[in-house]
This record gives structure tokens, sequence and C-alpha cells, in this order.
């Protein structure tokens, strides 16, 4: 959905610009691509409103501790993989796909495990096999997802590891998820097996080995961290209203990248919102069925994506970052609901006399607010930065 990788040296500078205080927010965090980029450099509070960013942000800023460093991964993992084997065993049908079935045989075994959506489970890590199978995953994919979180939590539990190392390891799940999810990679809608060639990749997907992803990513996960990662405890990580985070900042420099386009949040990702809080939640009803995505019925929209809110949100942005003295640099994309002349002038009103208000293009002109407005309808990436003058 646009990880800001590519444009971190970009962003960097804009961060220079505006630093003031010992403090970096990384306000809309995603991927978390600043943490991972001066999570060693400074202190972070990485913040999104979703839940999922604030565990993946764990592998950046959490270095795992002496305990999470020597699991032996290949152990849980032959546990787990014998846990799966009961639980399958247990469903009292074959859900398995063979690696070379007819168009026919294969979408009979897709709705086989569609099917196990209307079956009752009596214990309690249940919910990916129940509402997921034969959707972005098998029914042995999503045995597996159920009993490696039943797994990790365990862990924690036991006080084997601690909860930044939970969190690492969710996220390692959620690497084997996306790994092995039949879809485009973002969980809007899986794929229909209405040929024989889109049964063949579909197919491709459900032999995957969850197993296999997730024990790679914990090693390669595991060796990157202790190397790169220091032990610094001052890091915060919220999945706060991007208004209520800026509330608990004083004099910090705020990255915001907030979800410009109207489809971000509305149905992207909610599968991995759905593994970390792991709450069974109720799913989308339309005339009385279940939509075929399988989405969450409370999912989150940002006003910046909603053409009615987007000038109060910029406005109550701004003003938070004014009412706690710090700054603030806002990533810019043409893609957004207001363009940049609009929320250049918002910036301005709100900021008033006290801020500098500047932007930064992508070849680095400086462009002051008020000036030059017929370059700026071209910009198609760029920063806003406001700074205070005193």
């Amino acid at each position: 959905m646009g990880s800001k990788a590519k444009l971190m040296d970009f962003v960097l500078e804009g961060l220079n610009i505006a630093a003031i205080g010992d403090t970096v927010c990384d306000l809309f965090a995603g991927a978390c691509s600043l943490s991972g980029a001066i999570g060693d450099q400074t202190r972070i509070v990485t913040n999104d409103i979703q839940n999922y960013s604030r565990v993946i942000a764990h592998v950046y800023l959490h270095r795992l501790s002496d305990k999470a460093a020597t699991l032996d991964i290949h152990r849980i993992c032959e546990e787990v993989a014998a846990s799966v084997k009961h639980t399958l065993s247990t469903l009292g049908k074959d859900y398995s796909y063979p690696t070379s079935p007819s168009l026919e045989e294969f979408n009979a075994i897709e709705n086989r495990n569609r099917g196990l959506i209307e079956l009752s489970f009596d214990h309690k890590y249940h919910l990916f096999l129940k509402n997921y199978a034969g959707t972005w995953w098998s029914a042995e994919q999503c045995a597996w997802i159920d009993a490696i979180r039943s797994a990790i939590d365990g862990l924690l539990e036991r006080s084997e590891v601690n909860e930044g190392d939970h969190a690492i390891l969710l996220t390692c799940a959620m690497h084997a998820m996306a790994y092995c999810g039949q879809g485009t990679g973002h969980y809007a809608q899986y794929r229909d097996a209405k040929t024989q060639s889109s049964m063949r990749d579909i197919n491709i997907y459900r032999q995957k080995s969850f197993r296999s992803y997730f024990e790679r990513k914990f090693l390669a996960i595991r060796d990157w961290n202790l190397r790169y990662v220091s032990s610094q405890p001052n890091h915060r990580f919220e999945a706060l209203d991007y208004r209520d985070c800026i509330a608990e900042l004083s004099e910090a420099t705020v990255y915001a990248d907030p979800p410009y386009a109207f489809v971000h949040y509305s149905r992207f990702y909610h599968a991995i919102e759905t593994f970390v809080l792991y709450d069974y939640p109720d799913l989308q009803l339309k005339a009385g069925q279940v939509v075929k995505g399988r989405y969450r019925e409370e999912r989150h929209q940002s006003p910046f994506s909603i053409r009615s809110k987007v000038p109060t949100a910029f406005e109550e942005m701004f003003d938070g970052v004014r009412l706690t003295g710090s700054n603030v640099v806002l990533s810019y994309s043409n893609t957004a609901l207001l363009d940049l002349i609009q929320i250049g002038s918002i910036a301005a009103d709100v900021f008033g006399t006290s801020y500098s208000v500047e932007v930064l293009t992508k070849d680095y002109q400086h462009m002051t607010m008020g000036r030059r407005a017929d370059r700026m309808r071209d910009v198609e990436e760029a920063l806003l930065i406001a700074r205070r003058l005193s």
C-alpha cells in the first residue's frame, strides 16, 4: 500500500529540517519503515490505529530477550505440527488439496473448506480454521495459523518470552500468512478458480508450507535483530487515534503519512488485524450472508480518506502539533483528496505566524506557501514542513 522505504532518504531530509526535541513520532506508521531507518538513532513513538502496525514495529525497536534468542523454534514447530494433525483428524472429512486436481475437484475441495464456517469448535484457538478456510488459506494453513498463535501465546503466559518478543513472533506468523495467502497481498479479496490457469496458480499457494515460512523468518529476524537492534527501553508503541497520540507528545518531531487513498483501511489488511487481535469478530453480512471478503463488522476508515472529513482531519492534526509545541513533516502524494495548495493553506491558517510552513519537493526544491502555486499543482510527492519559529 505504498511503503515509504523507497522515499526514505527524502523523508529523512525533511525530518532533519524539522528536528526538535529528542523524539520522533511516526503518526501513521503502517509497515514501520521509519522505525527501521532511524530506530537506532533516536527515541521513537510509533503509532497507527491498526494494531498490527504496533506489533510489526517491535522487529525494529525491541531487542529480543536472551530467552527468545535461544528459543528452539524447530521443537516449537514440531509441537505445533502435532497439534495441527490432531485438529485436522477431528474434522471428519478430507480438506487437503492434491497437487494436480481437475477444476471440478478443486472447487469441490474449496467449497468443503469454506463450509467449516458452519461448524462449532470446542477448543479456544479455531478462529482462522472456522472463518478463513478455503479463502486466502487452506484449512491446513488456517489450522497452522491458529496453532502457532496458541503456541506463541503459551510462551508469553509461561514467561518464556516477554511482550516485545511475543510481538516479533506474531510478525513472523504474519509473514508466513502473507506468503501462503492466495490473494493479491492485502486481503481485500481472495481469488476464485474459474479456469484451469487460475486453479493452478491458486493451488501453488494451497501447497505452501506455513511452517517453513514461519521458521525461516524467525531465524532471519532473530539474527538481524540481535545484530542491529539496541536495547532502548524508552521507545513507545501505540495504536491510538492520531489526535490522541499527538496530545501525549511534547516538543516532538512528528512524521505524518496519513492514509490518503479512499480504500485505505476500509478493506485492506483486515485479516492480519484479526490475527493480531484474535478476538473472534463479528463478520460483515450482506443480505444475511457473510460477505466474500470475510471482513470484520467493525473496521476503521480514516477521515483522511473520506472527502467530507479531510479538511477537519488536517486542521485537527496541525492544531495538535501546534498545541504540543511540536514540528511536523507531512508526506504529500497527489492521490490525496485535497491538493497540496489546499493542505498548505490549512496549515498556514492553523499555525499562524509562530511557525514557518514550507514545501520540499522530491528534487529538493524549497517552496514557501503562497508562492509559485502553479508549480505546486504538478507535484506528485512532496513534504510539507511546519517548524516553530522560536
